[in-house]
């Protein structure tokens, strides 16, 4: 038994068409989490870099990025590119064709999650689980009626760790900005489809806003506490140049 699992251990080829998790014991799905501009795409993007450090191979994943599709960008600018996640994409049957294709798959760094349909996380934990795949997801928890994404939610449930990103968002008032608030036309909006594209750059900043919301709607997004979100209050400025952004 000892012996077995020495060799195994100690054959390069021995897991490299589904993963090679350190240990080869398994993989991991590991959900971060948090607001808008508290740094999950900076560290999808430094958790990927340590990765692959270590000569481990992976897929970087997004979608709805704010650089559009195929990349994963940040606000500080960094950036690489990435598999764009459409509704209809099969995430299990992308590896499996890589694995076809003699390409090592490793681990899945998949950003802005909460956006996946709930079968593609299914598809993250089948992975984890039958593959020994490492998959480690990062998202939003809540849109902007304070409600879980069905992804996020099925993310909470599933994960074997679940992290709050601790960059501190701060809200208008000095308090932690812990809830994304959806403003439409000066006033927060309290009902709508779940996602809608906005922006709340200053306008003359839209090189830097690939995607905007195609409505006549002045649609943008703003961290606050709770207490100001559940009542309404933007703060003194409604808007300034250099506000956060959805994505």
């Amino acid at each position: 038994m000892t012996s077995s699992t020495s060799s195994l251990d100690e054959d390069p080829n021995a897991c490299v068409a589904a993963g090679d998790s350190r240990l080869r014991r398994g993989g991991s799905l590991k959900f971060f989490y948090g607001p808008m501009d508290c740094g999950k795409s900076t560290l999808a993007l430094q958790m990927d870099y340590n990765h692959a450090r270590q000569g481990r191979r992976g897929l970087v994943l997004t979608t709805i990025d704010r650089a559009g599709p195929g990349r994963l960008s940040t606000r500080i600018g960094l950036g690489k590119e990435a598999v764009d996640v459409s509704a209809d994409l099969d995430i299990r049957g992308l590896v499996r064709q890589r694995w076809q294709q003699g390409i090592r798959v490793d681990y899945l760094i998949c950003d802005e999650a909460s956006f996946y349909t709930v079968a593609q996380i299914e598809q993250l934990a089948d992975l984890v689980d039958t593959s020994d795949v490492d998959v480690y997801a990062f998202g939003l928890a809540t849109d902007f009626r304070t409600s879980l994404f069905p992804a996020a939610q099925r993310l909470f449930e599933l994960a074997d760790e679940v992290t709050r990103v601790q960059v501190e968002v701060l809200c208008w008032c000095g308090r932690p900005g812990l809830l994304n608030a959806r403003v439409v036309n000066g006033g927060i909006a309290r009902e709508g489809d779940q996602v809608v594209i906005g922006d709340t750059a200053s306008s003359s900043d839209s090189s830097d806003s690939p995607q905007q919301d195609h409505t006549e709607q002045d649609v943008r997004y703003q961290v606050l506490c709770r207490r100001h979100h559940r009542v309404g209050d933007l703060g003194p400025t409604a808007r300034q140049e250099g506000q956060l952004r959805l994505v």
